[in-house]
């Protein structure tokens, strides 16, 4: 039987002679996404043959994030890893023990790529931070660099707005609410990408392709070589960046709950689908219907979604995605 005893945290650095920043790159913080690891492994395997060499700066290969959900080959543990991910000095789950090893970990460091995979088929896509701001809920400075790198991963699609919109979420769910209590809630939407912020580096996330593709970890290979080649951390040609005119960006600018556990679906929802306004999402339990306020795209729409919680998540396009401040 797997136990959370029998677990154990393992990091990888390689480091060049030259002056360079610190990069972080992780899979398997999820443990049935394994596109990231196997990709990692990959690219160690020619780090180790003197296939590829470290120049500059150094990298650090986390394969297996969260070893327990790997093990179950599951999303989690004992619960999402990358919600509330903080230091705890009183761990009460598997996932409390990866964030004490893991944050500290990450905040050695300038850059982190993390790797993931999702459920549905649909085309890869990166997730980014906000633009640069010195506002209360996620203050950063390096919205230049986090969007130049990610134009240069190799994926076409990239997605902003997480935190604000999920924090729009918590506050509506909790009216005015206690401050305390408020902030306590608004730390749940903290992954990993989040919480590198908070330490001062930049972070994206991104979405390889689903799950059981076999693209995708070639998908995260691509993204691995052309990090390292863009920071200049191998001796590579620096990669291209997407073509502006290429480029599909998106905004999350609205989450709807499920406000009753007789609430659904009018059809299959997957991430990305176009709605139409005034198109029929779902049905609440009173029979109301749920329609789009505007024309956008779904996000993250969620059928075991409990109630009072996130049910769904609305995109438009941000023809303003290189405006950094």
């Amino acid at each position: 039987m797997t136990s959370a005893r029998d677990m154990q945290f393992k990091s990888i650095n390689y480091t060049g002679l030259g002056k360079g920043p610190a990069v972080i790159i992780m899979g398997a913080v999820h443990g049935n996404e394994t596109c990231g690891t196997k990709a990692i492994r990959r690219v160690m395997e020619e780090l180790d043959s003197g296939a590829l060499q470290i120049v500059a700066g150094s990298v650090t290969f986390v394969p297996i994030v969260n070893p327990l959900a790997y093990a179950l080959n599951r999303r989690a543990g004992d619960r999402n890893l990358n919600r509330n991910l903080f230091p705890n000095d009183d761990p009460q789950d598997f996932e409390d023990q990866v964030a004490n090893w893991l944050c500290p970990l990450l905040a050695r460091h300038d850059v982190l790529l993390d790797l993931h995979s999702f459920n549905a088929q649909s085309q890869p896509f990166a997730m980014v931070g906000p633009r640069n701001n010195d506002g209360p809920l996620e203050p950063f400075k390096h919205a230049e660099k986090e969007r130049a790198l990610v134009r240069r991963l190799g994926v076409k699609r990239f997605v902003d707005g997480w935190l604000r919109t999920y924090g729009d979420g918590v506050v509506r769910r909790m009216g005015q609410g206690d401050a305390a209590q408020l902030q306590t809630v608004l730390r749940y939407g903290v992954g990993t990408t989040e919480y590198m912020r908070t330490t001062g580096g930049y972070a994206l996330t991104l979405e390889c392709g689903q799950h059981n593709d076999p693209r995708a970890p070639d998908v995260a290979y691509r993204a691995i070589m052309n990090t390292l080649a863009f920071l200049k951390l191998i001796d590579a040609p620096e990669p291209e960046p997407v073509p502006l005119e290429e480029m599909e960006t998106l905004s999350m600018v609205a989450v709807h709950d499920k406000l009753d556990a007789g609430d659904t679906f009018s059809r299959v929802w997957s991430s990305f689908d176009d709605v139409a306004k005034g198109e029929q999402i779902g049905v609440r339990a009173d029979g109301t219907p749920v329609t789009a306020d505007f024309d956008g795209k779904i996000l993250f729409p969620d059928v075991n979604a409990a109630a009072n919680s996130e049910w769904y998540y609305m995109t438009r396009r941000n023809p303003d995605f290189e405006r950094y401040e």
